[in-house]
């Protein structure tokens, strides 16, 4: 699954905004601070002139969005539909996808490194803030007088960030816990989720994990993910579950599917490359050629030169 990192972040609104990466690097920043950064989100869409869906992926980086608009947010196992407002966290470890489902966009959102909020910095562990945990609520309902008491914590977090005050990551990081505590004293907003559909959700996106590994183009290129658990950490969900849902949608379990896909492939490659078994068996994510063929045999009862020479 492709990562978008701070770098990709900064590179994709420069080309958005048609401004050059240093315009929207806030001064100051060194290693030793981690990374921090706020934006008014009135003001990128009023030089944004498309709705800024982002795809399903994983950030990598953490983000709080004061949300004022209509949006959904699609995780793997729920669906979040915003017609107003709401308070928004996410984490690197939860991939999710971004819809604006009109231009109407108004709020805040900032970003920050783990080592923004390093526990040396901060006196906490983030992951280990409910906020932040994988499986619980990252969207909470707020009505106008909570948007305008986050609204206010954001503006003095964008201020500051424009200051030339020495210690202006000090406050801002004093800034950002207090937006952290303000979330986790929320309720969650459960009335916002559409569980039932999450089923769907899971196999659609099993689908595509699988289907965006191939075609194989290159001996060296290499299947990332295997077995059940390396789809169920792509999505952030256990692997238990992921199976209990393949099975009900599909009527297969996750490994008879990703077994069937591999063979297709590994057909598609003895029969219209020249590589030899043992690259193919490479490419494919074997790293014994032996291991492949037994694999092999047991799916389509030949080995991989027999069928290669029928």
């Amino acid at each position: 699954m492709e990562i978008t990192t701070l770098e990709g972040f900064y590179k994709k609104a420069s080309e958005n905004l048609n401004k050059d990466i240093s315009q929207l690097l806030p001064q100051g920043l060194t290693k030793e601070v981690g990374h921090f950064n706020v934006f008014d989100v009135s003001e990128l869409a009023k030089l944004i002139k498309v709705k800024p869906n982002m795809t399903y992926n994983r950030r990598a980086y953490y983000k709080i969005n004061l949300i004022d608009g209509r949006n959904r947010a699609e995780y793997a196992d729920k669906i979040i539909d915003i017609e107003t407002q709401a308070l928004m966290f996410t984490t690197p470890k939860v991939p999710y996808n971004w819809i604006a489902k009109d231009m109407d966009q108004r709020g805040y959102f900032c970003l920050f490194s783990a080592d923004f909020l390093a526990q040396s910095k901060s006196g906490v562990v983030l992951d280990e803030l409910p906020i932040f945990k994988p499986g619980g609520y990252p969207c909470f309902h707020i009505n106008e007088q909570e948007k305008e008491e986050i609204k206010t914590i954001f503006r003095k977090m964008h201020k500051e960030i424009n200051s030339d005050y020495a210690y202006k990551y000090d406050l801002i990081r004093n800034y950002l816990m207090e937006l952290i505590h303000y979330g986790q004293k929320l309720q969650p907003a459960t009335d916002l989720y559409q569980e039932h559909n999450a089923a769907s959700r899971v196999s659609s996106l099993f689908a595509e994990l699988l289907e965006r590994q191939f075609p194989i183009a290159s001996p060296f290129q290499g299947l990332k993910l295997r077995t059940p658990k390396d789809y169920a950490d792509q999505l952030s969900i256990h692997v238990n579950y992921l199976n209990r849902v393949l099975k009900q949608q599909t009527g297969q379990t996750t490994k008879n599917l990703i077994s069937n896909r591999i063979i297709q492939e590994a057909k598609i490659l003895l029969r219209q490359t020249e590589w030899n078994v043992s690259e193919i068996a490479f490419s494919l994510g074997f790293e014994e050629v032996a291991h492949f063929s037994n694999f092999f045999k047991k799916q389509t009862d030949c080995s991989p030169l027999t069928f290669r020479n029928e």
